[in-house]
């Protein structure tokens, strides 16, 4: 079993709660391509569980991917 599908089963088991990508960028721009990635790649490869996908402002300033599963 991958990485990711081993966060979306530990996600699935929890009520509600948000699973955040591990990198944050100095644009919004760069986060919001990784989110449009993300989406992209669920389609394709059939991981129709991402619910919400956003694009978060850390407390420092820089920019951060988080999704719903």
């Amino acid at each position: 079993m991958s990485t990711f599908a081993q966060i979306m089963k530990k996600a699935r088991d929890h009520k509600m709660s948000w699973v955040y990508y591990n990198k944050l960028y100095k644009s919004r721009f760069q986060a919001g391509c990784l989110a449009r990635r993300l989406e992209h790649d669920g389609w394709i490869y059939g991981f129709r569980e991402m619910r919400e996908i956003e694009v978060y402002r850390s407390k420092k300033g820089r920019y951060g991917v988080r999704f719903l599963p």
